[in-house]
């Protein structure tokens, strides 16, 4: 493994921790401050800070499921791993780089939440559309995941993705 690709999976890293620590901070903060207590308004009738205990998925849904989301998220954390790992050291994937981290680090944050907690802390809430309350790791999730496919729609090309290929790998180590 060269230099390089060992300071991208190192910054990877960093990254991920970083962003979980960032997440967990908020979190404590909802917590310390919000909980038990009416909404705070930042901009009146657009956004507010409003603690919930969510024990489903995105927009509440798959109530009480805790071990299930662990599971996806262990699964998605592996994804993501093996994908960091095989991703080659190219300036062209330090975007894939970043986002796979965002994603990572909002699914520790709230695999965090679910096993310390039985739930996610979430507390931001956009009144005005009447937006699900969601976190700062639910941000990492989606903005990512979001501008990821974007990338895979209309940047990446095929062959930019043949890395990831597990049957090419395989086809390689039996040669």
């Amino acid at each position: 493994m060269s230099l390089k690709k060992k300071l991208f999976l190192l910054l990877d890293l960093f990254s991920i921790i970083l962003l979980v620590l960032l997440d967990q901070y908020t979190k404590y903060l909802a917590v310390i401050h919000l909980k038990d207590k009416a909404a705070f308004n930042i901009i009146s009738g657009v956004l507010e800070l409003n603690y919930l205990e969510n024990k489903g998925a995105a927009f509440g849904m798959l109530q009480n499921q805790k071990v299930f989301f662990i599971f996806v998220a262990m699964v998605i954390l592996g994804v993501i791993a093996y994908v960091l790992w095989k991703t080659p050291d190219d300036r062209k994937y330090t975007i894939l780089h970043l986002l796979l981290s965002l994603i990572a680090a909002g699914a520790i944050g709230n695999v965090i939440d679910r096993i310390r907690y039985d739930y996610v802390v979430d507390f931001i809430y956009f009144v005005l559309i009447n937006f699900p309350i969601f976190n700062v790791a639910d941000i990492y999730i989606s903005v990512s995941a979001l501008v990821l496919i974007l990338l895979l729609l209309f940047y990446y090309k095929e062959k930019d993705l043949n890395f990831i290929s597990f049957k090419q790998n395989h086809y390689r180590e039996i040669k």
